[in-house]
């Protein structure tokens, strides 16, 4: 790296807030381990209010998402380090709690797999890795592409964002930093501006956090508006080992208040899909209509109710 190249990025850190040092903790190394964990609690508790004012851009970008999945389009997830693990995290648990196939949700991380476990070097760098890595996956204008980074101005996730817009995919960006450039490179820009870390520049810390709430807002209120849930139940989820079995069982008992024994016996003849047993005892029809019916309301178990009582 130049002294030019460094000048330039030593400019955009001094510039973001995410990257100030935080007033709240200048003597954290002089304080005990109780009043540590106090210190970082109350700048956590700072976390979930911040993100008030950029609701409005994560709705919208909810209403993207729902409108990609209707059509056979994915949610793809792009990002480096602390960001692209996120992605992951919320991408893989999107199966096993609602039930979609695992290619509906994806996520890529600069340097692949081992980035997971081990940073890249270099990778986050290179903006023409982020275009090979989409084209490996088949990107298509069905999708919709969020790109994340806490700094907003990770080469990886605006080579990403660029290739996706040359190609008429809807994109979105979530950054911790006002006016990052990945905000301006996408359709909508979520910002979340946390402010100053606890320890400077770990972003690991309550940017990661309010990442990870926005990508669990995302990905739950897409799934909801797909039918996923009914009330407040994931009645999706996919029973795949013993307690999930046991929360199916839960879920059935708790949306039609009848006994275990029935809830077991409709999860039983609806070979464990929990929807699909829910139907069959609230409407007293067989589960094969149920199905049919499941599918010509696309999913949702109060259209079919209410298509019943009307």
């Amino acid at each position: 790296m130049t002294n030019n190249t460094q000048d330039v990025l030593l400019e955009q850190l001094n510039s973001m807030s995410s990257e100030a040092r935080n007033p709240n903790s200048w003597d954290i190394d002089l304080l005990s381990s109780l009043e540590i964990v106090q210190r970082i609690n109350a700048e956590d508790q700072t976390v979930a209010k911040s993100l008030q004012q950029c609701l409005p851009s994560v709705a919208a970008v909810v209403d993207r998402i729902v409108d990609a999945f209707a059509a056979g389009g994915r949610l793809v997830y792009l990002g480096a380090g602390t960001s692209g693990r996120l992605g992951i995290l919320d991408a893989v648990e999107c199966p096993p709690t609602f039930s979609v196939p695992a290619a509906q949700v994806v996520a890529l991380i600069a340097g692949g797999e081992s980035a997971i476990y081990k940073a890249v070097e270099g990778a986050e760098d290179n903006p023409q890795l982020a275009e090979t890595d989409l084209k490996r996956i088949n990107l298509s204008a069905n999708d919709i592409l969020v790109g994340i980074a806490a700094s907003g101005r990770t080469p990886y996730v605006l080579g990403g964002l660029a290739y996706a817009r040359s190609m008429g995919c809807f994109t979105a960006a979530i950054s911790c930093n006002a006016n990052a450039p990945v905000l301006s490179a996408a359709d909508i820009g979520i910002s979340a501006v946390v402010g100053p870390e606890v320890v400077t520049g770990s972003t690991r810390m309550k940017a990661g956090t309010a990442q990870k709430l926005i990508l669990n807002m995302l990905s739950t209120s897409a799934m909801i508006r797909s039918g996923k849930v009914y009330q407040n139940l994931m009645v999706d989820l996919h029973a795949s080992n013993e307690k999930l079995v046991a929360r199916a069982i839960r879920i059935v008992v708790q949306a039609t208040e009848c006994d275990l024994a029935t809830a077991r016996e409709a999860l039983k003849a609806a070979e464990m899909n929990a929807k699909l047993a829910i139907l069959h005892i609230l409407s007293g029809q067989s589960v094969a209509h149920c199905k049919i019916q499941l599918q010509q309301q696309q999913g949702f178990i109060r259209k079919v109710l209410q298509q019943d009582n009307s």
